[in-house]
């Protein structure tokens, strides 16, 4: 009571003499006292003034349909714990209409009694502070009881609101649970929040699920009208004809306005609508504009400056990763890699890197494969000083801060947890984190890249790959063809990597017709693998058989190849990709066993088993 009585002498004394006490309130009602105060909303307010009539209040409803679809599920599933609590659950555009509420009869009636109807404006510049109006103006989780309302109408509520954002971070509406001051529950914002949260996650999944129904409708009439471009609601463009992918691939993923920065302008737009008579996207025609030779300054300034931490090669298969790693680098896109093992998937992250505007910044390298489940977050987010038993005095950041400003590179993300599915979904869509341990979020600013040998559509239909993620990360997919799909390239592969190396090829032709006749299942790695063995061993001091065995596996061992190595069985999938990781740390030092650790970051105690586990 003393608190109460506390708050309203605080209230009385704002609205009469404009004093406020600034230990009796939070910064955030001060802020929005002040805000009421200025545009004059009447503290004495009894109930609300403006509400819609029944047809406007359905073309409001028609206007956040994607919204309503969206939340109501959720708000079913709320209605009995509402109904028993003595709340009410709302769904609020974004200009502020009651566009849904849910309550049991008596909440509802005795909110009837303030105009807290359907249909009613409920923002800062009609009732003055409440949940609702004060989440829209502040885009924050707001909540707000008894009278730090600032109108007297709501003194007796207490409320709930979190703002609800689209996939592209505009908010649609807001979420509120309200009730009388007598049956606020503490955890009461904790809830919404979390509901809110789930709503926005099955936004983000109807948005990417319409945006590939909308692109599978339309490819007859971009493939028929090379000048078409189909975009959003929002206005991105989701797919183009021939004559603009020709002109300008980079386009895609962008909103139709930056166009003119890539010398088209938009000569008709014409809605495209669904069953519902809604519309689902638009229809565009963009034609170059003569009087700028932008997207050609573009082109020439692109083509001179790529740069590849490689060796290209020539083979058409090859050349078309190039061709891709060009137009999606300029990009902050998420870019999804795909590939066999050894095809050199992080090299092609790092020419992204390289060639995009963030080259000054890091590129930071994780192999999810490589770590256990346990420690994996402390490994991405950090962990707070005295997170855990064995943890650094004063803490550590993870990979997603010390990426900040530049490339973080998630490779074999299919082999993550389902745990940290959610983890990681929730960082690159709000791009901050929480080190483990601590409470404080830091906001960082990364590109991510991720590069997985697994298909990840099949591992989202069994179940094991959340689909909300797998659409966050695969934006912008590219291909790693394998070595036998580029054979052509063995010469080039074998000449760059005899260059960086300082070895001084010296072997007979029958050995290059080998290799160029060989599979390489392991790829580029295999390749440069039977490089190494050969320097050691040169082919001049062997005989035939000798060189076959040498150069397992090659043609000669190729039965044995198909039979799995001894210590397969007993490895799993993780326990191979360490083995690989060691295997190349150990090359890279020259089987130097103690840099070789530290290159890896393992005690070099366990360094040592590792090599016995692995038999190296």
């Amino acid at each position: 009571m003393l608190a109460s009585n506390c708050y309203l002498s605080t209230w009385k004394r704002f609205v009469h003499e404009g004093v406020l006490d600034p230990s009796r309130l939070s910064k955030r009602i001060q802020e929005s006292w002040h805000r009421c105060k200025e545009v004059k909303v009447d503290p004495y307010l009894t109930k609300g003034r403006h509400i819609l009539s029944q047809e406007e209040l359905l073309h409001q409803k028609k206007k956040s349909s994607f919204f309503l679809e969206a939340a109501q599920p959720h708000i079913a599933r709320m209605k009995e714990a509402i109904h028993e609590l003595g709340m009410m659950a709302l769904l609020i555009d974004s200009e502020g209409y009651v566009l849904s509420l849910t309550g049991s009869r008596k909440i509802v009636a005795d909110a009837s009694k303030i105009n807290f109807v359907e249909g009613v404006k409920w923002t800062e510049e009609e009732v003055g502070t409440n949940a609702i109006g004060t989440a829209l103006q502040t885009k924050e989780a707001v909540l707000v009881s008894g009278t730090e309302h600032y109108s007297i109408a709501s003194h007796q509520w207490s409320c709930s609101a979190v703002p609800v954002h689209d996939p592209e971070g505009r908010i649609l509406g807001v979420l509120d649970v309200s009730c009388p001051i007598d049956s606020a529950h503490p955890y009461m914002l904790g809830v919404v929040a979390s509901v809110s949260q789930a709503i926005e996650q099955e936004l983000r999944v109807q948005t990417c699920q319409m945006e590939m129904e909308l692109i599978q409708l339309s490819m007859d009439m971009i493939e028929a009208h090379p000048h078409l471009a189909i975009c959003s609601p929002s206005g991105k463009i989701l797919a183009m004809g021939q004559a603009l992918r020709r002109r300008c691939t980079d386009l895609a993923g962008m909103k139709i306005k930056d166009a003119i920065h890539f010398g088209l302008i938009k000569e008709t737009q014409v809605p495209l609508y669904n069953d519902h008579k809604s519309i689902i996207g638009y229809c565009v025609r963009l034609v170059p504009d003569q009087q700028s030779p932008q997207i050609q300054v573009q082109k020439t300034v692109g083509s001179s400056t790529f740069s590849f931490p490689g060796e290209k090669g020539s083979s058409p298969a090859f050349q078309q990763t190039i061709e891709g790693i060009k137009r999606v680098a300029p990009r902050s896109l998420s870019v999804y890699i795909s590939g066999e093992t050894g095809t050199g998937k992080e090299l092609v992250a790092r020419a992204i890197h390289e060639n995009s505007p963030r080259k000054k910044g890091p590129f930071i390298a994780v192999n999810c494969g490589a770590l256990s489940a346990e420690l994996m977050e402390s490994e991405l987010f950090g962990y707070a000083p005295g997170a855990f038993t064995g943890a650094k005095k004063q803490g550590a950041e993870g990979k997603f801060k010390q990426a900040d400003g530049g490339t973080i590179f998630l490779d074999e993300i299919g082999e993550i947890s389902p745990a940290m599915q959610v983890a990681l979904l929730r960082v690159l869509q709000e791009k901050k984190v929480t080190p483990v341990g601590g409470t404080k979020e830091i906001p960082v600013d990364f590109r991510v890249i991720c590069a997985t040998h697994q298909d990840l559509g099949q591992l989202v239909q069994k179940g094991s790959f959340r689909k909300d993620l797998f659409y966050r990360l695969h934006v912008y997919p590219l291909v790693v063809p394998a070595l036998r799909e580029r054979k052509e390239d063995i010469p080039d592969l074998i000449r760059y990597y005899c260059e960086i190396s300082g070895i001084v090829p010296n072997w007979p032709d029958h050995l290059m017709e080998k290799m160029m006749a060989y599979h390489w299942p392991g790829n580029i790695r295999e390749l440069f693998n039977v490089i190494e063995r050969l320097h050691i061993l040169p082919p001049a001091t062997m005989d035939t058989d000798q060189l076959n065995r040498l150069l397992l596996p090659l043609e000669h061992q190729e039965a044995e190849h198909q039979l799995p190595l001894k210590e397969e069985p007993s490895l799993s999938f993780r326990d191979k990709v360490q083995r690989d990781v060691i295997m190349d740390a150990l090359k890279k030092t020259k089987g130097n066993v103690t840099l070789a650790a530290k290159l890896c970051e393992i005690p070099r105690s366990t360094f040592y088993k590792k090599i016995q586990k692995f038999g190296l």
